[in-house]
């Protein structure tokens, strides 16, 4: 179970009893499962992608990326990984779809960048 002995005792001060967190425990790390399959197939999806990145060596509002691949690992509430460009990539912490009918999303990403990032299939898509 991924809830800290914390949360557990408030969780069952309110009325849930052992097997309910054990039941929300598996519906969270099911979710982040599939977020992350989601995820992954979006960048799968596209050789080119645009985000809200602030990039020193670009003067665009919304960058271009050329994808290599995103991937991702779960456990319980965590989803980590590794974006891949074609010239760099960056460590990810953290990751949800915004928009799946828009193809938008966001990503925590971690060293060097330290931010939430939107991406899109398309510049339209984050103004």
């Amino acid at each position: 179970m991924h809830f800290d002995q914390r949360t557990q005792r408030a969780l069952r001060d309110v009325g849930l009893e052992t097997d309910d967190l054990q039941a929300a425990s598996e519906a969270i790390a099911e979710a982040v499962d599939a977020d992350a399959a989601a995820l992954e197939a979006f960048f799968e999806r596209h050789e080119t992608v645009y985000s809200d990145m602030d990039m020193a060596h670009s003067s665009a509002d919304y960058p271009e990326h050329a994808v290599e691949y995103l991937d991702l690992t779960t456990h319980a509430d965590e989803l980590r990984g590794w974006l891949r460009f074609e010239t760099w990539g960056v460590y990810v912490e953290d990751g949800r779809i915004l928009d799946a009918d828009e193809e938008y999303v966001e990503l925590t990403l971690g060293p060097t960048v330290h931010d939430r990032v939107r991406f899109a299939a398309d510049r339209g898509t984050l103004r």
